[in-house]
């Protein structure tokens, strides 16, 4: 698993996966437009809601559940990211939320 940065997060999040594991109270606030939610502990019932042909970027609150989710991920086969300080520094660098 690597770690991005946000600016690198803010390059892709376009056109790759962002994958965010909060659980729902933390997203009833803000998401990355377009981030797919599945809460952390529904991960391995609805890995089915990913596209393992496209890479993922998994977020979380502050970049701790958001990294093992994505060491989960690439032993699935999948190829994913963590971003580095989570939604609090997407926050920080002022970048949008839905």
């Amino acid at each position: 698993m690597a770690e991005i940065t946000v600016p690198d997060t803010q390059k892709r999040y376009t056109t790759d996966q962002v994958l965010d594991v909060r659980e729902d109270f933390e997203v009833r606030e803000d998401m990355i437009p377009g981030a797919i939610h599945i809460p952390m502990g529904q991960l391995g019932s609805r890995l089915g809601d990913l596209d393992k042909d496209r890479p993922i970027i998994v977020v979380c609150r502050s970049g701790n559940r958001s990294a093992a989710v994505a060491d989960a991920l690439n032993q699935a086969g999948y190829t994913a990211d963590t971003m580095t300080g989570g939604m609090t520094a997407w926050q920080r660098a002022g970048l949008p939320t839905r």
